[in-house]
């Protein structure tokens, strides 16, 4: 089966099929509506042949389908068609979430993604659990108001990474992982990685798309349904 995956971002979509070297993509924005979204990426893999697609969705989705429109994207995507849309099957997750299955490889993990705001998610012994811990309130704000591209706007590089290492080091605190990953595109604006931390790899955004269509023995779960992934042995905690 060829696969069609694209990650939705607050400011631009990516794309990548099955047999291609190299990602695509096109701006998005608080102007991409569902409908233009399909259209530009439609427009964009053209000359790609794919039998389904999965899809990256910015925002908490339930049973495969977006609960609530992206904070940082235009509207009508609560309801909205997609399998019609593509004229293909279709499977969307949280974006965190795809990059999480991404990089997964065993025991209990906790993805964060620094870049337009703050995508989390946590794989725990292969179940997959999207979280909106960026909304969660913190200082004067949420943790996404001083770790995301609005904090790094207003605060400046050097008080947003002090920032990053407390959020996470509070999160990690919190939640307990055996493996932290941290993802986005600002994570290269670090200058240093919070401790036990390891930085994850965009490109695994899309290899947690493909993962989402192969088969194989080991699998995790993911809104009820169950995908394929690499796994390790679990660390034991001392």
């Amino acid at each position: 089966m060829k696969v069609l995956v694209v990650d939705i971002g607050g400011t631009h979509v990516k794309i990548l099929a099955t047999g291609q070297d190299a990602p695509r993509q096109f701006d998005s924005g608080p102007t991409l509506t569902p409908q233009r979204m399909v259209f530009q990426v439609r427009k964009l893999s053209s000359d790609w042949e794919y039998d389904a697609v999965s899809v990256g969705y910015p925002g908490p989705v339930l049973r495969g389908r977006p609960v609530s429109d992206p904070h940082h994207l235009g509207p009508g995507w609560v309801g909205f068609d997609f399998e019609a849309a593509f004229k293909c099957p279709v499977r969307m997750v949280n974006d965190a979430a795809m990059q999480a299955l991404g990089s997964y490889t065993g025991g209990k993990l906790l993805f964060l993604g620094l870049g337009t705001g703050l995508g989390s998610t946590m794989i725990v012994d292969g179940t997959v659990e999207p979280m909106e811990l960026g909304h969660l309130p913190y200082k004067k704000a949420t943790f996404e108001d001083y770790v995301g591209v609005r904090g790094l706007q207003h605060h400046g590089r050097k008080r947003w990474r002090n920032y990053v290492a407390d959020v996470v080091k509070r999160l990690v605190a919190a939640l307990e992982p055996d493996h932290v990953v941290l993802g986005g595109g600002n994570v290269k604006k670090l200058e240093a990685l919070p401790a036990g931390c390891v930085a994850g790899d965009n490109a695994n955004a899309f290899v947690g798309g493909f993962r989402l269509w192969e088969k194989s023995n080991g699998h995790v779960v993911i809104d009820g349904a169950t995908a394929p992934c690499r796994t390790r042995a679990k660390r034991e905690r001392v």
